[in-house]
């Protein structure tokens, strides 16, 4: 007999677990964030006024809401529903897309495997790309499929950040912990690896021309080079970092809007430049005044290079497992597929039984081996932070500490 759906109300105090760490450098950073783009000295405000601002701090705020981009190609359908089930929180949304190298029948089982699970049947909030975008490796498609995405999500639903991760991505903690520490965060923050000390990627990123040709036709190639090399640009400044991110809504707004003609300028710059991901994001936010003091050097990823750097990181695999805790990120990339590590993240990390959901707060139950997991619904609005939330707000108050935060803006 088939088990109804019930709603029952999950009384969770979160004054036990707020991070007065986190909230004694919150002030610091509302100041810093205060009149973007300018230097003034902070107001100065009544004392009633200031006890009222401190009063409010203390208190639980709103949890935010968070927009994922989940992505992959051929043979990646299974990875990105079990991605899904690892971050899944039913106040979020999630675009999944498989691009053009994975077949049309692949793509047709990722929606009919979201589609049979009943949690996502009652929240509403997982959406599959059907028309596929086509993405070539190294290309600008990539920022395209971004953009995309951001457009959908942005048309779709109200949310606070945006996270792009990929099949080779995967979390380190459950949804309820970053969702409990990003409610204390200032809503403009974004959160990117960048640089304007480029080194040799000037020499093979951004003098080399190169023609994508995902962008003109259906099948799959790679980039072709054109012999002529171009001059670096003199109207903006380049930088570079990681090509995982966590952006904020007015911030991806105005990329997609472009109110002004910065973002258009970039695009059209970064269409023929090599790995345009590590840089379009990075090269707008640090080069525009409302969004150049929002900018936190990080992308909330554990990722292992050689030593010396390779084009791409380490797989992660069980030996990393301890350092990847210690290093309080909320993910990490990049995994085998079903490599062990996988298993025991979700085992000590997310405590997610095999092919179903992270549980939270808002998860209940399970029940037996139901094909609909989550058989008792607690409030959406509810989290239940674990121990990984004291190790993300460690690296967050190290991250917007007043001696990291603003040197290491769009330097």
């Amino acid at each position: 007999m088939k088990r109804s759906h019930i709603r029952i109300p999950l009384c969770f105090n979160r004054k036990w677990v707020i991070p007065l760490s986190l909230i004694s450098t919150i002030s610091l950073i509302l100041l810093l964030t205060t009149n973007q783009g300018h230097h003034k000295s902070p107001p100065s405000f009544p004392k009633s006024e200031a006890s009222a601002s401190t009063a409010s701090l203390l208190k639980p705020p709103e949890l935010p809401r968070l927009a994922y981009l989940l992505s992959g190609t051929r043979g990646d359908g299974r990875r990105l529903k079990r991605l899904l089930q690892a971050a899944y929180h039913p106040r979020n949304y999630y675009l999944l897309h498989l691009d053009l190298g994975a077949s049309a029948a692949e793509r047709l089982e990722l929606a009919r495997d979201v589609k049979s699970e009943a949690v996502v049947g009652e929240f509403g909030n997982v959406m599959v790309v059907g028309k596929a975008n086509l993405v070539t490796y190294k290309g600008p498609t990539m920022v395209a499929l971004t953009l995309h995405a951001v457009a959908i999500l942005l048309k779709k639903a109200k949310w606070d950040w945006f996270i792009n991760l990929s099949s080779e991505d995967y979390p380190l903690m459950p949804q309820d912990d970053l969702l409990h520490i990003f409610s204390y965060l200032p809503r403009d923050l974004n959160f990117l690896e960048h640089t304007s000390n480029i080194g040799w990627k000037e020499i093979q990123r951004a003098r080399p021309i190169i023609i994508d040709p995902g962008l003109y036709h259906s099948q799959k190639s790679g980039v072709f080079w054109a012999k002529e090399k171009r001059s670096m640009p003199s109207s903006f400044k380049l930088f570079m970092g990681s090509s995982w991110v966590v952006l904020t809504r007015p911030f991806l707004e105005f990329c997609v809007w472009g109110w002004d003609n910065l973002p258009r300028t970039l695009l059209m710059y970064y269409t023929n430049i090599l790995s345009s991901p590590e840089g379009y994001f990075h090269t707008i936010v640090c080069n525009h005044k409302d969004f150049q003091n929002t900018t936190v050097n990080h992308d909330l990823h554990y990722i292992r290079w050689d030593n010396p750097p390779q084009l791409h990181p380490m797989n992660l695999t069980l030996e990393h497992f301890n350092d990847m805790v210690q290093s309080g990120a909320p993910f990490a990339r990049k995994f085998e597929k079903d490599d062990p590590v996988l298993d025991k993240i979700d085992k000590e990390l997310l405590r997610r039984p095999d092919g179903r959901f992270t549980p939270g707060a808002w998860c209940a139950k399970y029940w037996g081996v139901e094909k609909d997991h989550c058989v008792l619904h607690g409030s959406p609005h509810v989290v239940k932070p674990s121990v990984s939330s004291k190790r993300l707000e460690t690296l967050i108050v190290k991250l917007i500490d007043s001696e990291n935060f603003r040197t290491k803006q769009c330097k």
